[in-house]
């Protein structure tokens, strides 16, 4: 049953929950006669339903019923049946009976989706590509699902305006979004922004962002696939279904910038990109290297480095810099004083998992009556990563507000559908234009 159409005769599984969650949680179990530590096993079961059964999707099926008691994995879909079984076979070996999804319940094709929305879940995740996560965002939240969907949420200006919409829907049926953005639940990542922010490292300047890292994986070409079939499978290196490696993979970082910066809106991005060794088609036709500026308000920036190149040096991290001193983050967090003096250093504690750890948080949070929702803060993320993406595609400026406000793309094929589809030529800048 969704939030949209509640029973006028029994309570439903969501609104007990928000209702003890109401008077909180010791003093409703108390009231009751059941010990606190007992609410997770009387808590009716949340159900969740993973759309995009990847190994990125199966592993965050996984990490959702890890992380919480009373969570099962009930529905299962993704286009195609191989990667749908597979999935299915691997968290029934790993989850054991909380993995229940019959027969029934497992779809296949370019409506499965919204076939799983139709079952009786209460929240989805939302793995696939992330061309399609706007898309599937809203139609969670019109059947009133919670969402927790990987990053980025969109690789164009329309996907970046929808999310939007959909948070603030979400917002107003009291859903929770939660994204793929790990370090924002990382006890290592918080416990230093906060001392950042408390202005151990005074006011903040400026900072580097990096994501340079070897080429990943690549499937080749398979006899009887499609065009559509054989991008689909290689998602990653079409910018129409991943947005490029900025977008897809160095946004973590990008959002780690704009969290040092108090998550202020950028004003524009300029620099450079481009495909020097991973030239082939095999390739698709994204770039393999990006070096960016961001400019900020009140005249500070940050610089934007990504890489995917083998047999380079490897570097992903972030470095804030402040009046009075930085915080470089990898291993371990530590914040310097411009004379070298170690201000703190910070780890996480043992057995702390971020992966694990942001599903928990929205879970409890949708337990607690009071669900996070991040989707305008990923949404500004993600717009800011397109931006630099953008600003290297064409050699020019590219606006922040240009792209929230005025811009048209919309990247997208002019069909759903198995069959011929083009690969783009790779984007020339000085040619390629701002849209």
């Amino acid at each position: 049953m969704s939030d949209t159409t509640p029973s006028t005769n029994a309570t439903t599984r969501r609104n007990f929950v928000k209702g003890t969650a109401a008077l909180g949680v010791g003093a409703a179990l108390a009231s009751t006669g059941i010990a606190s530590r007992a609410y997770a096993q009387q808590a009716d079961t949340i159900k969740v339903g993973l759309i995009g059964c990847g190994g990125r999707g199966t592993g965050a099926a996984q990490d959702a019923v890890g992380g919480s008691n009373g969570v099962k994995i009930t529905a299962l879909a993704d286009l195609f049946p191989d990667r749908l079984e597979g999935s299915a076979n691997t968290l029934k070996n790993n989850l054991n009976d909380k993995f229940d999804v019959p027969a029934n319940q497992m779809f296949s094709g370019w409506d499965a989706y919204k076939q799983v929305i139709a079952t009786d879940v209460d929240m989805v995740i939302l793995a696939t590509p992330p061309h399609f996560r706007p898309m599937m965002l809203k139609a969670a939240v019109d059947a009133g699902k919670h969402v927790f969907f990987e990053k980025p949420v969109a690789v164009d200006s329309w996907g970046c305006r929808l999310v939007e919409e959909c948070g603030k829907i979400a917002e107003q049926k009291g859903l929770g979004i939660v994204t793929g953005t790990q370090r924002r639940h990382e006890v290592k990542y918080i416990e230093a922004m906060k001392r950042v922010h408390d202005g151990m490292i005074g006011d903040v300047i400026g900072a580097y962002v990096y994501w340079q890292q070897g080429s990943l994986w690549n499937k080749g070409r398979e006899q009887g696939w499609s065009d559509m079939e054989w991008q689909l499978r290689n998602w990653l290196y079409f910018t129409w279904l991943s947005g490029d490696h900025i977008v897809e993979q160095h946004v973590h970082n990008i959002d780690v910038a704009l969290w040092a910066f108090q998550d202020q809106a950028p004003i524009k991005a300029y620099g450079n990109g481009g495909r020097q060794q991973r030239t082939g088609p095999e390739w698709g036709h994204i770039n393999d290297h990006f070096s960016l500026e961001v400019m900020m308000p009140g005249a500070k920036r940050f610089t934007s480095f990504s890489r995917q190149i083998p047999g380079c040096d490897n570097y992903v991290a972030e470095e804030i810099y402040g009046s009075k001193g930085i915080l470089r983050t990898g291993d371990r967090n530590r914040l310097y004083s411009y004379d070298g003096k170690l201000l703190a250093e910070l780890n996480n504690p043992g057995g702390h998992n971020p992966y694990v750890q942001e599903h928990t948080d929205l879970i409890a949070s949708i337990r607690a009556g009071e669900p996070l929702n991040e989707a305008a803060r990923i949404a500004q993320s993600t717009r800011t990563a397109i931006m630099c993406r953008e600003a290297a595609y064409s050699g020019k400026n590219c606006g922040y507000d240009f792209l929230k406000n005025d811009s048209k793309l919309q990247l997208k094929p002019d069909s759903y559908a198995f069959g011929p589809i083009e690969t783009p030529p790779v984007y020339i800048p000085g040619e390629y234009q701002l849209s």
